[in-house]
């Protein structure tokens, strides 16, 4: 428990300037803690701590035990007062006194129980107070017999009222009243017969069966358990003279006003009992006023008003209203509600420091306003010893600069008509150094964003100053967001991380100081980041709820599942994982609500999602048939279980048994909501029916299939479907149809009228009947002829309905003529436009597809051109065309081309040939570009003639540049040529240096498009840093051959050595003495490996990449300065045809295929050759 205080003081007003001044001066109490630590050695003055009830009514048969403890240090000795006396109870030998307390234990067994009877008082005393007990009233209960008495036998005539009187002895205490007959049976209570409060037995109107002999009233005592019963009352109703209907009358409370006086806190009963014929209904309402709902309660069939907890607002004039058919009646019952004293503050104990002043209140309330009193020590405070520190103000006590052994008990009592109260509150004078009672180095965990409370509970007198330190440095003040309450808790409103760490409180009072620590840690919240979701899930498959969670890591967290808000079932079909709950082959007992609650010592956090099982709806049931007619009959039937997925819809479907037994087809849908259908039926049908739903998951089983329905035959209602006119010979028309389903048929003998004529023309319709067959063949009649054509159905019953003239035409036959006045327009040498004269509809003999014309290329203009074989080409130009272009033609030729008309039988005869020429063109790039002869200053080269001139060569285009080492063009140069020259050599070209070339060949129509060559001009010799390849130098193969033959022989030195035994610890050496000159090249050094040729059109014009020349003047080949073609590896390290280097321009870079920093590269002879300068 931890030490409160009390500094919210509330003063009564008109106590003067003297009391305004001592108040000011007026002391914090102190309460003292319930630690055994701080209590042992504290004197304390008596506190009663149990006692029995001020009015104590005991059971003969039992001891009568007065309960009165008490504590204080030392311990209290108890003395008793009877009636107001000394009671010696050791010279009782009946009575015991409990061991450790005053509770008293009287054994009354063969004693008069009434000697014991009387007022008791407990006094509790020490050398620092007395304490008294309430004032107990013993009484004994008791249960007196009925008055002996003979009741008069009542006779009345039917529909009167009547009272049956029970008057049972007065009991202590009362008892409870309840009628009963011979038998035992509790007589039944109602609206017209009713048990009033006092227990008496209240006819409103008496009926012929209320005659009877044994109306019979008990009393049972509640504590001596026993029941007692009053005489038989006999009753006889006479129906010889029935009593007529009549207004309501009030039987209880007589007159129209009554009063009635309730006390505060106790129940309100109000009684209202009315006689009448027919029997009246009662009501009740308040004047002025509502009932209070919740304390309000109606007994007794409305005839008792009860309202419980009564306060100061329900007194008033509470209203009772009889009525039946013929009239209205009402009493008004005026409440009063008086008070016995209650608390409004009950004194409190003080402990005090010398010179301190302390505050004693009794502050009560009731009605009749309450008397005060004051004791000391149990004596009226006017009698005790004369006290010049204390002041005595009506219900406050004002003690000032107490002093020690001053400590005493002081008793306020409060009375009025209706009761009294009274309080003990010791006044107890202390001088303590602080003590701190929290245990030290405590460890609080809370989580973030919510209140920390670091306790401090401390004792001491005067009351310590408490204050806080965190990290033993910062001083913590009383503000936001700290706050330090009067028990010297602190709380952190809303903590947060930063506020871990270590706190001091230290506790100070004039006669020492005290402190203690302690440690907060500020843990991150628990929080469900994916929450179970909402799952509808069919019956037998999987449910799986996710609950992730994040929470602190110093934490040990708790996931638990709960279904319903309780366990889990016990089924293994349940898999718990870390974050997730499986329901393995769902059934309907596992629908509900799932839970899942992540808990730690500090927090915890839930979340829930609702699993609904779903399953295809279960199949109808009951179907029937009604309103049956030839062509209709509504199908109803009984929907089944939807299975928690709502039906969709009802699909209905037919058997058709005459026709297509075992085959169910779809007639119908239906709304899920529906349960009938008006179905639509076809003649001449053997109907089954049956139904199937559908919700969400999917179609039930069908329904058992309804009883077989047959349908009378009748005419067809509709003729074959898809009827076509096609000829498939020149002089036939071939008639086809779909034919009608055995369903379709309406009735037996089913078959079809075939009609057909020539179309514009008058003539009557020709016609066959055939059955069993879906196709019927016209002969002998005109090639490609519009003919309107029909088919009927017909049966035994009848025929089916006009049927719709539709259009076919007999066979077509080959075209008879060719197109004429063929007409050719050339727009550009390779596009030309063909016209013709379109052939008359006559003499297509069939359906034009258009017109298809074919050409070829039958040689170039050229003089020395020959004719050539090419392959002839053709385009169709589809419908009725006159005209077309021919695309894709070569230049400078001569075409020839001739026209046919198409039909869907074939081509036509062709039309007469037409020649036309396709002027001149742009001609092909050149063959081929070639560079010969690399020189330090010049270059050589060769090209050939296009592939195709495609008119007369005009002649060449040649344009070069420079390309220097950052991948910059330089200046073009254009050199032209005639048509006949295919080579030049070009002089005063720099040394060392890489040109690029265009070439391009004309006609007076334009240029070609380039073709490109790069190409460098041979290294200076003179220059050691000059591009050149020694690997083809004669003085550095010799050179070579040098070194390896050198190499050979130190082998065979080491070899012959080793053989000896001896050692050559040849790596090591080298290891030690390694030249740097002798590493090989990186990659940085000037490689060509990134430069690209520029071989397509599109990069023609584009600064070259990636080239750059070495600072020693070297070309490297591949990241080596070898020829990789001398070591076997050198595919792309040689020379083109032309002269170009095509390692250089590869793009390729050969990778370290080896461990560490060590260069991949072949040895190069010319750092061969370095290390040995």
């Amino acid at each position: 428990m931890h030490p409160t205080t009390d500094r919210n003081r509330k003063w009564l007003p008109g106590f003067g300037a003297m009391l305004l001044v001592l108040l000011s001066r007026v002391t914090s109490a102190l309460e003292v803690p319930l630690d055994p630590k701080v209590l042992e050695g504290l004197p304390q003055p008596p506190t009663i701590t149990l006692q029995s009830p001020k009015d104590y009514i005991f059971d003969p048969r039992e001891n009568i035990v007065i309960h009165c403890e008490a504590k204080g240090k030392p311990t209290p000795s108890f003395s008793w007062t009877r009636n107001g006396t000394h009671f010696d109870v050791e010279k009782d030998s009946k009575v015991l006194v409990k061991p450790g307390s005053g509770t008293l234990v009287i054994d009354i067994s063969g004693e008069k129980a009434e000697a014991y009877e009387g007022t008791y008082q407990c006094t509790a005393h020490n050398e620092h107070g007395t304490a008294v007990s309430n004032n107990i009233v013993i009484r004994q209960s008791r249960s007196p017999l009925w008055s002996k008495e003979r009741n008069e036998a009542i006779t009345v005539q039917m529909g009167v009222s009547l009272v049956l009187q029970c008057r049972p002895p007065a009991g202590l205490p009362p008892p409870v009243i309840f009628w009963m007959d011979n038998n035992f049976q509790r007589l039944q209570l109602d609206k017209r017969v009713s048990q009033a409060l006092n227990g008496d037995l209240y006819f409103s109107n008496v009926l012929q069966e209320d005659t009877r002999s044994d109306y019979i009233c008990y009393a049972r005592f509640p504590h001596t358990q026993t029941i007692q019963q009053k005489q038989p009352i006999s009753v006889t109703v006479l129906n010889n003279s029935p009593e007529g209907e009549r207004r309501p009358g009030f039987m209880m409370p007589l007159g129209p006003t009554s009063t009635k006086m309730v006390l505060r806190g106790e129940t309100l009963e109000l009684e209202c009992i009315a006689e009448g014929l027919p029997t009246p209904e009662m009501s009740w309402q308040k004047d002025g006023g509502e009932l209070p709902g919740s304390r309000t309660s109606f007994q007794n069939f409305k005839k008792t008003l009860k309202i419980s907890d009564v306060n100061e607002a329900d007194g008033g004039d509470y209203r009772c209203t009889a009525a039946n058919n013929l009239a209205t009646v009402y009493h008004i019952i005026k409440v009063t509600v008086k008070a016995a004293p209650f608390w409004v503050s009950a004194p409190r104990n003080l402990v005090l420091a010398p010179n301190e002043t302390g505050i004693l209140t009794c502050r009560v309330s009731g009605e009749p306003k309450p008397k005060i009193s004051w004791f000391v020590n149990g004596v009226p405070i006017e009698n005790a010893p004369e006290d010049h520190t204390r002041k005595v103000e009506d219900d406050t006590v004002i003690l000032s600069n107490v002093q020690s052994g001053s400590s005493a008990v002081y008793q306020c009592n409060a009375s009025n008509e209706f009761g009294y109260l009274m309080a003990n509150a010791f006044v107890s004078v202390l001088a303590e150094a602080p003590r701190v009672l929290t245990p030290p180095n405590r460890v609080y965990q809370v989580i973030t964003n919510n209140p920390a409370l670091l306790h401090c509970s401390c004792f001491g007198s005067p009351i310590p100053t408490i204050t806080w330190f965190k990290d033993s440095q910062t001083s913590i003040k009383n503000g936001d967001p700290y706050v330090i309450h009067e028990n010297g808790t602190l709380e952190i409103h809303v903590a947060q991380p930063r506020d871990s760490g270590k706190y001091t409180c230290i506790a100070t009072n004039n006669l020492g100081i005290k402190e203690n620590h302690v440690f907060l840690e500020v843990k991150v919240s628990t929080r469900i980041l994916k929450q179970p979701e909402y799952k509808v899930v069919q019956r037998g498959m999987s449910a799986v709820f996710e609950c992730k969670v994040k929470h602190d890591p110093s934490l040990i967290p708790t996931m638990t599942w709960l279904k319903d808000n309780g366990e889990l079932p016990d089924d293994e079909r349940f898999e718990v994982d870390t974050d997730s709950l499986t329901v393995k082959h769902v059934t309907d007992e596992d629908e509900g609500t799932y839970t899942c609650i992540m808990n730690t010592t500090l927090d915890r956090d839930s979340a829930s999602a609702m699993l609904t099982v779903v399953e295809k709806p279960d199949a109808p049931t009951n179907l029937e048939l009604t309103d049956q007619t030839d062509r209709s009959v509504q199908l109803s039937w009984i929907p089944g279980d939807d299975n928690n997925s709502p039906t969709q819809k009802f699909l209905i479907q037919y058997e058709d048994l005459l026709h297509q037994p075992g085959l169910w087809i779809n007639l119908t849908e239906v709304a899920g909501t529906g349960t009938t259908a008006q179905l639509k039926l076809s003649p001449f049908v053997y109907y089954s029916f049956r139904v199937l739903a559908q919700n969400l998951v999917g179609y039930s089983g069908p329904s058992q299939p309804s009883r077989q329905y047959r349908t009378n035959p009748a005419a067809p209602d509709e003729n074959p479907s898809d009827v076509r006119g096609v000829g498939t010979e020149s002089d036939n028309l071939v008639i086809s149809w779909t034919p009608l389903t055995g369903f379709q048929s309406n009735g037996p003998g089913l078959e079809y009228k075939v009609l057909w004529r020539q179309k514009d023309m008058d003539g009557d319709w020709s016609w066959k009947n055939v059955a069993n067959i879906s196709r019927f063949v016209v002969t002998g009649i005109p090639t490609f002829v519009p003919f309107e054509i029909k088919v009927q159905a017909m049966n035994d019953y009848g025929s089916g309905p006009e049927p719709e003239v539709l259009i076919g035409y007999s066979g077509e036959d080959l075209p008879l003529s060719a197109p004429e006045s063929v007409q050719v327009m050339v727009h550009n040498s390779t596009l030309a436009e063909v016209h013709w004269e379109p052939v008359s509809f006559p003499s297509v003999r069939g359906k034009l597809r258009g017109y298809k014309v074919y050409y070829h290329r039958e040689r170039g203009l050229h003089e020395t051109e020959k004719m050539t074989d090419e392959e002839e080409q053709a385009l169709t130009f589809s419908g009725n065309r006159s005209e077309g272009r021919l695309p894709g033609l070569q230049p400078y030729s001569l075409y020839i081309l001739f026209i046919r008309v198409v039909n869907s039988k074939g081509e036509g005869p062709q039309s007469p040939s037409k020649t036309f020429e396709t002027p001149e063109g742009v001609p092909d790039p050149p063959s081929f570009l070639r560079i010969l002869n690399h020189s330090l200053d010049s270059l050589t080269l060769e090209w050939g003639p296009p592939m195709n001139n495609n008119g007369r060569l005009a002649g060449f285009t040649l344009k070069y540049q420079p390309v220097n080492t950052t991948n910059e063009l330089g200046p073009v140069k254009i050199m032209t040529f005639l048509a006949n020259e295919t080579t030049i050599t070009l002089s005063s070209l720099n040394s060392s240096m890489l040109y690029k070339f265009y070439l391009s060949a004309k006609t007076i129509k334009g240029s070609s498009h380039f073709i490109t060559k790069e190409a460098f001009t041979v290294m200076d010799t003179a220059v050691p840093s000059r591009q050149v390849d020694i690997a083809t130098q004669g003085w550095f193969i010799g050179l070579m051959c040098a070194i390896a033959l050198l190499i050979l022989v130190l082998l065979i030195v080491c070899f012959i050595k080793r053989n000896k035994g001896g050692k050559y610890p040849v790596k090591e050496k080298e290891d030690a003495h390694q030249d740097p000159e002798i590493q090989p090249m990186k990659e940085d050094d000037g490689t060509f490996g990134e430069y690209r040729s520029m071989e397509s059109d599109t990069e023609d014009h584009k600064p070259l990449k990636g080239s750059r020349t070495p600072s020693n003047g070297t070309v490297r080949r591949d990241e080596s300065d070898d020829s990789l073609v001398d070591y076997g590896e050198g595919g792309d390290g040689q020379f083109n045809e032309d002269g170009s280097f095509i390692g250089q321009y590869s793009g390729k870079k050969e990778k370290d295929t080896h461990e560490g920093n060590e260069s991949s590269e072949a040895p190069s002879p010319v750092n061969a050759m370095n290390s040995f300068v």
